[in-house]
């Protein structure tokens, strides 16, 4: 039997997420998404159709200027205002069963013993649905926001980003050990002393002495999700993640990207399989093949291209604000553009690609167009390149994942692409058939690490 494809809703609180332009469109409800009720019903529709998670993404600055100012941003929507995804998630845990929530938050904008502490309640809260997008934060406006004068260089960010991981690690998985609270009302015994420990943890950036304040969440460590195509980024998710989010713009640029990171995940001592991908697809659906293609250009007549550069831009470090649309982006390469240019040159390989087509492919990078049987053939393609899952891009909210849920994902079940039920248990267990992570990950090795530990000590003092 074949293994079904596991699906995210990719989302963002805010109005213009990826696909700049589309909230204009008369069905777009993203406008209302400072309304818990638009948050709750679009979970409890995307649970009705069996995704696996929704999954936000957050910023906590805006991108680099446009046209040397940050006025774009504002009056575009373009991800601002923001609002936290963290404080949707215990409404929406509540007010649903089954859906895995994906929160991002990011190295920067929280201490990782207060971080470790909201994670292990929502996940009590939700009965183990929690999953962690792990980022470092590319914007120098981030930066800023909490009193750094300009931005970690790249692969230092990654060295912060492990200890801050091995920190949450530590209080997750070693700080409580299994099944330590007692409560009896009779003896007034709430918990075993010996079961609980303080972690000592004492790095270059974090001291944190312990213990971990939350008893054992039903998964402990929330799934593990990054995103980053670096080569420092990719070691980190061979390293850390089990779902790494991809946006290749072919199945074969994603097997060949696939493959070699199962190389670095054994590299670092895990199986292969350990690491699933998620590759972001969006999602044009007619009843005929003309119909998509019409539906396909309504969508593109309301994409804004020049808010499509400025957050393609933001992520480069360079600002294309004052460069005409058509202008080769081969002349105005710099370092933090190298790997955009690779990816247009990839993606348009008989000329130089302009300003334009970053903008163009920006916007239809993952586009799949066609009826239900079709794009049915396009998710097998792509699962043969070796994804394990979606990242479902939006035009529309409730609408791109309405018309997904009820036109596509039948097709997608009878050829058992996509899953019918829900198992049961933690969202970890749904998708890999165990509630904690697996032996062969960096966080199973403070399992008792730390009662071992105090033993130690006290053994020195007495001796």
């Amino acid at each position: 039997m074949s293994v079904p494809l596991r699906f995210s809703a990719f989302v963002m609180n805010t109005t213009s997420h990826i696909l700049h332009g589309a909230w204009r469109l008369p069905d777009a409800r993203q406008t209302d998404f400072h309304s818990l009720e638009h948050w709750v019903s679009l979970a409890k529709t995307l649970e009705r159709g069996r995704f696996d998670y929704i999954f936000f993404a957050d910023v906590v600055g805006l991108y680099d200027d446009y046209r040397g100012s940050w006025q774009k941003f504002v009056d575009s929507g373009l991800q601002i205002p923001s609002n936290d995804p963290l404080v949707l998630a215990s409404a929406l845990a509540y007010n649903t069963e089954h859906l895995g929530i994906a929160i991002t938050s990011s190295i920067l904008q929280e201490h990782p013993f207060d971080f470790a502490r909201k994670i292990s309640t929502l996940d009590h809260a939700s009965k183990g649905r929690i999953a962690w997008n792990i980022v470092t934060s590319l914007s120098g406006n981030a930066w800023r926001n909490f009193g750094y004068d300009t931005i970690t260089p790249h692969d230092e960010r990654y060295e912060w980003a492990q200890e801050y991981v091995d920190v949450v690690y530590k209080l997750w998985e070693g700080s409580w050990d299994d099944d330590p609270l007692v409560q009896d009302k009779a003896s007034g015994v709430h918990a075993d002393f010996s079961k609980v420990h303080k972690i000592h943890h004492d790095g270059k950036r974090y001291r944190v002495e312990g213990p971990h304040l939350v008893a054992p969440s039903p998964q402990r460590t929330p799934v593990l999700f990054q995103a980053g195509s670096s080569w420092a980024g990719r070691r980190f998710a061979a390293r850390n993640a089990e779902a790494q989010f991809i946006q290749s713009p072919s199945p074969a640029a994603a097997k060949a990207l696939i493959d070699d990171t199962r190389r670095l995940v054994a590299e670092a001592g895990r199986r292969p399989e350990d690491l699933q991908f998620f590759q972001g697809l969006s999602f044009v659906v007619g009843s005929t093949e003309e119909e998509a293609r019409r539906k396909a250009e309504e969508l593109d007549e309301v994409i804004d291209p020049t808010t499509m550069v400025a957050h393609a831009a933001g992520g480069l470090g360079h600002d294309l604000g004052f460069y005409d649309l058509d202008t080769p982006i081969g002349e105005i390469e710099t370092e933090g553009t190298r790997s955009t240019l690779a990816w247009l040159r990839e993606a348009v390989p008989d000329r130089e690609p302009t300003v334009r087509d970053l903008a163009k492919l920006r916007s239809r990078n993952g586009r799949i167009v066609g009826t239900p049987e079709g794009i049915a053939d396009a998710l097998e393609r792509w699962r043969a390149a070796g994804i394990g899952g979606v990242n479902v891009v939006n035009a529309t909210i409730p609408g791109s994942y309405e018309e997904f849920i009820d036109e596509v994902l039948p097709v997608l079940r009878r050829r058992g692409l996509a899953q019918h039920e829900y198992a049961e248990g933690t969202v970890r267990r749904k998708v890999t058939g165990r509630d904690r992570l697996p032996d062969s990950h960096p966080a199973a090795a403070y399992r008792g690490a730390f009662g071992k530990a105090e033993l130690d000590r006290a053994a020195t003092v007495a001796g």
